[in-house]
């Protein structure tokens, strides 16, 4: 009588994910092309079954890597395949980004390195559809002391109030300020 293993018919894409895998772990951040990140982030969601499909019908939709980590997760839902589970799956990525990248810059001066503070921004900030404006709190030493989201407007303007910017400088005792805002671009706004 055969084994179980034997009645089970391989397919052609058996032990993807586990080269996959060993490609991720031991080639560096260029070891994937961008459809292979995000069908490696797929599996978080979908147990089994092939995510190529899906991993190209989000760049297909959204652009780029970056563009489908920043897309609302209600967009995300609207692309055939991808459930709630997924889509909190590929947030819970740019999250972590967003967390790293803020980890690298407090306590340090942030003049002291402006392509680093741009970088920073660019995480949260750079596939925006709408526009944004945040506060950079910081010390005597230029050190990053708070980043504020102060709020987000519409595709083409965002309203502050100095009184509120100026109200939480003076809560934090920060010395110096940066105000920061974005403009869409239009390829944002087009998706």
């Amino acid at each position: 009588m055969p084994q179980a293993e034997d009645k089970q018919e391989k397919h052609a894409g058996t032990g993807h994910r586990a080269r996959l895998r060993e490609r991720l772990l031991g080639g560096g951040a260029e070891a994937l092309a961008d459809y292979e990140v995000l069908e490696y982030l797929l599996f978080a969601g979908i147990r089994q079954g092939d995510t190529k499909p899906l991993a190209k019908a989000l760049l297909a939709r959204f652009g780029t890597l970056a563009g489908v980590l920043n897309a609302d997760p209600a967009a995300l839902q609207q692309v055939k395949g991808l459930g709630e589970t997924s889509a909190a799956a590929l947030k819970s990525v740019a999250v972590a980004a967003r967390r790293m990248a803020r980890s690298e810059m407090m306590g340090k001066p942030v003049l002291g390195s402006w392509q680093a503070l741009l970088d920073y921004l660019a995480i949260d900030m750079a596939h925006l559809t709408v526009e944004r404006v945040r506060i950079l709190y910081l010390d005597t030493r230029n050190r990053l002391m708070d980043d504020h989201h102060l709020g987000d407007g519409s595709v083409d303007e965002a309203a502050i109030h100095p009184r509120e910017v100026i109200r939480r400088a003076m809560d934090l005792g920060a010395s110096a300020l940066i105000l920061v805002h974005n403009h869409p671009t239009r390829s944002n706004r087009s998706r």
